[in-house]
């Protein structure tokens, strides 16, 4: 129960007694009486400290009516100590003789008991203890001590029992309410049952009457936007915030009787709520009309009063843009209109009023455009006019680039406004119900994002008195600036604006209007050119080029191919252009005519060589323009193909095929690649072309089965002629001399700057009569083995 240092103050037991020893002897033979076992040890810091704790303890019970809290404070020897101490000294004291073991026993046990009295009864027999004073008042200080202690344990015992006491009393009353409780609980759970049953109820009513009381607002709105849509100053009520919050209203209330059209009067306040709603957007549409009347009456006058572009310009769109948003809220009511008809890119919404925002927005852009082609129609009338004159002076190409550019620039200016004034960009869409679609029947005169004829319908009438060549000019000078740069990745709106007008300029205008230009030249110089007997001669070259003495029609196919590449990008050469196609289509033609003509006349013109000589110059430039596919508009599977091989598998037992393997190393005289395209096949089994075999939508077919023809029957006929000529001289006279002479002169006349094709024919006819003779030499071997 006690610390460690509750028992810190009892001297050691050798000390004590060495301290008895040495009073004995100081005291001499004249003082007999022996130290008190009770006396402290000589020990004046000890005796200090102790003095000062018991002083503290008797402060304490004089200022204060109760006893202090209980301490631990060091307590003085227990008299049990002392007798252990006496016993084992050995002197004569009648106490220590005659009890020892019992004596020590109950000194022991004596020791602890406190006695309220100053007498103390030791029990111990009838022996007396001698002590001085001083012993007493120590065994008396110490025994207070004692009693203090003791004195809060009693106290402490009895809170103790206080609060045991009144723990029991405490459960006893929870236990008497927990059975109170229980019985309590017992007899009222029909009651609790009837209670939660009627709380559901309540709150099943309150749901109930929210939802009754949602459902009649929509119900009690209408008298209220009724007033206000019929009030006579109702017009003023679009330039508010309050219009955008009527217009949500009537959306929720049209979208509630729409939902719940099996409530009384649904579809009556339906129809209501639908033409309230047509009303308030007519007031917008009559309010937004007005202020562009407004707006108007003073820009468009100072247009007119005034001559200088940069003033016009920012008369027409910066003046005009500050008087115009001066509202309240009249432009974000109109914003939220159109946004609730279209997305930011001009695409329809799908909703329940679609229809009726869509109506309204295309009506709202029909005004602002009439608006604006009238107060700019100075500005655009003097361009054209600029343009016009400029064209007649100068020169159509320059005149129709400068106007290209400005109305380019007029247009962007346009798109800049009209984003800020409706918060859309209209994006190019093919749907019928997109507001670009709404938007290209707006404007009439002024170029804007959605509406480029203007800009055609000045240019064709212009161009279309001019020659083909300048039409090509302003037409490749157009997709060479606006469509074939390669932009960087940070391109600006404006480069973003032009690409697209460019590109919309080019295919739905001028693109349909050069190629009738094609077509009218082609059937012109190529279809209906006259055939002179001077044009099917094949004359010596000039100036090194092949095309020189070619057959005139394919000189000028050749021609309008660079032209139309010049002017077109790769994509629209490339991918079955019906110019191409005709281009080709009617040189094979041309060439057919002119190849009867040949047989039917007998002019000294080689029919063969004529057909190879400009059918390769045909293909040449096909090639060399990398036009791949010349195909119609009407093809099945049009696609872009790349060339190929005609002959892709040659038989190797037909020795008449090294003839193909010959003729495909023409690489020098066709840029890039063989010429050979398509077919498969070799050239001695090459089927005459007719009408039957040839490829009625595939010129390029075409172009290859004559060429494949004309080669074939041309080196197989001299070769037949060499070879008879062999036989009828044996010993190979002037008959074989003069039939190389020819054919050389033949060669070099049709392919003057071409040794190499010259070269590659020849060989050809060679190896062609060794196959006949080879053979012919078989064929007499299988005859003889035949006969019996």
């Amino acid at each position: 129960m006690f610390e460690d240092s509750w028992y810190s103050i009892v001297p050691d037991i050798q000390q004590r007694r060495g301290t008895g020893s040495a009073n004995s002897q100081s005291a001499g033979p004249g003082h007999r009486r022996r130290a008190s076992l009770l006396q402290q040890p000589n020990d004046t810091s000890d005796n200090g400290g102790r003095g000062n704790q018991l002083s503290a303890l008797y402060e304490n019970r004089e200022d204060t009516a109760s006893p202090p809290s209980p301490t631990l404070i060091p307590r003085a020897h227990s008299w049990s100590d002392l007798a252990g101490i006496a016993n084992a000294r050995p002197t004569k004291n009648p106490i220590s003789t005659q009890h020892p073991r019992n004596h020590n026993v109950h000194f022991q046990l004596d020791a602890l008991t406190l006695c309220p009295s100053e007498t103390v009864d030791w029990a111990m027999g009838k022996d007396e203890i001698e002590g001085e004073a001083t012993t007493d008042d120590l065994l008396q200080a110490s025994l207070q001590e004692y009693s203090l202690y003791h004195g809060q344990l009693e106290m402490t015992e009895r809170h103790l029992g206080t609060l045991v006491e009144d723990a029991d009393s405490a459960l006893r009353i929870l236990e008497s309410l927990c059975k109170s409780f229980r019985t309590v609980e017992e007899q009222t759970t029909s009651f609790r049952s009837q209670c939660d049953d009627l709380l559901t109820e309540q709150k099943r009513l309150e749901v109930l009457a929210e939802e009754v009381g949602t459902d009649l607002h929509y119900y009690a709105y209408l008298d209220n936007v009724l007033r206000r849509l019929n009030a006579p100053g109702a017009g003023r009520l679009v330039d508010d915030e309050a219009f955008g919050e009527v217009l949500t209203s009537l959306d929720s209330c049209i979208a509630f009787m729409t939902k719940n059209n099996h409530y009384r009067d649904a579809e009556s306040y339906l129809a209501r709520y639908q033409s309230l709603l047509t009303k308030a957007l007519h007031l917008l549409e009559v309010g937004f009309t007005n202020r562009l009347e407004k707006v108007s009456g003073e820009v468009s006058r100072q247009i007119a009063s005034t001559q200088s572009e940069s003033a016009r310009h920012a008369l027409a769109y910066g003046r005009f843009e500050e008087i115009l948003m001066e509202s309240y809220s009249l432009i974000p009511n109109i914003q939220t209109v159109v946004l609730s008809a279209y997305d930011q890119y001009g695409q329809a919404k799908t909703g329940l009023n679609s229809d009726i925002y869509s109506n309204t927005a295309n009506n709202l852009f029909h005004a602002y455009w009439a608006v604006r082609d009238r107060d700019l129609k100075p500005i655009v009338q003097h361009e054209l006019d600029a343009f016009k004159q400029e064209a007649k002076d100068v020169s159509v190409e320059t005149a129709a680039r400068t106007f290209i550019k400005q109305c380019f620039e007029r247009s962007y200016n346009e798109a800049t406004l009209f984003q800020k004034l409706f918060s859309i960009e209209p994006h190019y869409s093919t749907d019928s119900k997109s507001a670009f679609t709404a938007l290209r029947s707006s404007s009439r005169s002024l170029v804007t994002g959605t509406n480029i004829t203007p800009i055609a319908t000045a240019l064709q009438p212009v161009l279309g008195t001019r020659d083909l060549k300048t039409i090509c000019l302003v037409v490749g000078w157009v997709t060479s600036e606006y469509l074939l740069l390669e932009y960087d990745e940070d391109e600006t709106p404006f480069a973003a604006h032009c690409r697209g007008l460019a590109s919309r300029l080019l295919v739905e205008h001028l693109w349909t209007f050069t190629d009738a230009f094609f077509e009218a030249e082609i059937a012109r110089s190529i279809a209906k050119a006259a055939i002179t007997p001077e044009s099917l001669k094949i004359g010596p070259m000039t100036n090194n080029e092949s095309t020189s003495n070619a057959f005139p029609p394919v000189k000028k196919a050749v021609e309008l191919l660079g032209m139309f590449d010049q002017s077109m990008p790769k994509e629209r050469c490339q991918r079955n252009s019906p110019v191409v196609f005709k281009i080709v289509n009617e040189s094979i033609a041309g060439l057919q005519r002119a190849e009867a003509r040949i047989k039917s006349s007998k002019i000294g013109t080689d029919a063969d060589l004529f057909m190879i000589k400009n059918l390769l110059i045909l293909k040449n430039e096909l090639m060399s323009l990398e036009i791949g596919d010349v195909r119609s508009s009407q093809a099945p599977g049009m696609g872009l193909e790349h060339f190929g091989q005609i002959w892709e598998t040659i038989s190797s037992n037909n020795p008449l095929n090294i003839v193909g393997n010959i003729l495909t190393s023409f690489s020098s005289y066709i840029p890039g690649s063989s010429y050979w395209s398509r077919g498969n096949g070799n050239v001695a089994s090459a089927p005459p072309v007719s009408s039957q075999n040839i490829t009625q939508h595939d010129a390029g077919e075409q172009l290859d089965n004559l060429l494949r023809q004309s080669i074939y029957a041309f080196t197989r006929r001299w070769a037949t002629t060499i070879n008879e000529a062999l036989a009828k001289n044996k010993l190979g006279g002037k008959n074989i001399a003069k039939i190389e002479r020819d054919l050389d002169e033949m060669l070099d006349r049709a392919f003057t700057n071409q040794p190499e094709v010259v070269a590659k024919l020849k060989e050809a006819i060679q190896i062609d009569a060794s196959a006949q003779n080879e053979a012919a030499r078989e064929a007499k071997l299988g005859s003889r083995a035949t006969k019996p």
